[in-house]
């Protein structure tokens, strides 16, 4: 028998785990598709594989990268990988089809990711992310309507146990300088940081700061804050951005050690974490601006702010808070055929109802009453239409509200007039 490959699993309509069923999943996206349309972002879908060169330039040496990547030939020897997140792929679509001369330039995406990563709680090989992306101009406040958007779609998901953490990062050359700082501050404890810090501290010192690691952590504690490095003009476009935050009464923490994990981001940064959840891979979502991305990737020279969150983690927040409703729509009405005569009345009339759009579906499993009417409850099924032998000689159906248990007769020349 085969299995699912490690790091996956299967969105099924029932499972042992409420997070995995397509109800909950299409709950989720019914919720953020109405939001995005709120707020004007139009959908925009990439392939889930590209040409390895566009992560390697777009991401620079980030993990996601350098180890993490699923990346092969193909058959023509050109190495392409799934992507491991979705920015460079949207910024590279963007660039491709001529958007900008379109008038567009507001988008929101969902679909899944890959990453050869260690597997531990609430991370898999395959995820999922839902994000936005937002070109031009560089605006404090477009910073921040961002980041109220994802607020708000967390809280209409009846997430309220979280925390926005916010930082500023700078530009390249603050980065550098801060950089230095940083790997003259960690390299007398470098034999004590964890196997990837140390490789940080040569290629990456800033990473450092976004490890997990217990003794990695200790450390970040008492190092350089990036916020001494920054130029007038960095510092008042952060404080702007919390001003606006304060103005829409939105509570945050600077945490001078956030930088993100990718090498695109400067200025602004954010991620929001579950307070529910003390694990060290609690963050919901997060995000910041890349304002020079576009250029790099061949583009026209036009700021982006954008923030993506994992799916997975967000349904299994819902299920701690308790926000995740429990039953799925069922059909609207169950036919229940009590004799193989009454099966054929039953297949058309289940035909005629579908034909005017309402929703139905038909017991073929047996010509048991408490059965079907136990099979039509499990479906979440609103109606059950009783037929058998009687009621096709009376001409009258019986209709059973599953939820009440109320019953009526219904004349077979009027059931599909009548019926909501």
């Amino acid at each position: 028998m085969f299995q699912r490959v490690k790091g996956s699993y299967d969105i099924v309509p029932n499972s042992e785990e409420r997070w995995k069923e397509s109800g909950a999943w299409q709950y989720f996206e019914a919720k953020a598709r109405l939001l995005s349309s709120i707020y004007g972002f139009q959908e925009i879908r990439t392939p889930i594989f590209e040409h390895t060169e566009l992560f390697v330039r777009g991401i620079g040496e980030a993990d996601a990268v350098t180890k993490e990547m699923y990346t092969f030939l193909d058959k023509g020897e050109r190495s392409l990988s799934l992507r491991p997140e979705l920015t460079a792929s949207i910024v590279r679509a963007f660039i491709e089809n001529s958007l900008q001369n379109k008038e567009c330039d507001r988008f929101f995406y969902m679909g899944p990711c890959f990453r050869y990563d260690r597997m531990q709680k609430g991370r898999y090989r395959q995820f999922h992310q839902f994000g936005v992306e937002l070109f031009g101009p560089k605006d404090p406040y477009l910073d921040v309507e961002t980041i109220y958007f994802l607020l708000q779609l967390y809280k209409s998901l009846g997430l309220s146990k979280i925390s926005l953490k916010i930082n500023s990062i700078g530009d390249k050359e603050i980065r550098e300088e801060f950089g230095k700082a940083l790997q003259s501050y960690f390299a007398p404890f470098a034999k004590e940081l964890s196997p990837d810090s140390q490789r940080r501290l040569i290629t990456n010192p800033l990473r450092i700061l976004d490890s997990k690691e217990e003794c990695d952590q200790a450390f970040a504690k008492n190092a350089p804050a990036i916020a001494e490095f920054l130029t007038p003009y960095r510092r008042t476009f952060f404080e702007d951005v919390l001003k606006g935050l304060t103005g829409l009464n939105i509570p945050y923490v600077i945490d001078p050690t956030l930088v993100r994990g990718l090498d695109y981001y400067c200025d602004t940064v954010f991620e929001v974490i579950s307070t529910s959840d003390t694990g060290a891979q609690n963050a919901l979502g997060g995000g910041g601006r890349y304002d020079g991305l576009m250029k790099i990737l061949g583009g026209p020279d036009l700021p982006g702010f954008g923030f993506a969150t994992g799916i997975e983690r967000i349904l299994q927040s819902m299920i701690t808070e308790n926000s995740l409703p429990e039953e799925t729509d069922g059909p609207t009405y169950y036919f229940i055929p009590l004799s193989p005569a009454s099966k054929e009345l039953s297949f058309s009339l289940m035909t005629s109802l579908r034909d005017q759009g309402k929703s139905a579906l038909l017991n073929a499993k047996n010509y048991n009453l408490k059965k079907g009417l136990a099979l039509g409850s499990n479906l979440h099924a609103k109606y059950a239409v009783l037929i058998g032998d009687e009621e096709i000689g009376s001409q009258i159906v019986t209709v059973k509200c599953l939820a009440t248990r109320e019953e009526k007769k219904v004349r077979i020349d009027d059931f599909l007039g009548i019926l909501v």
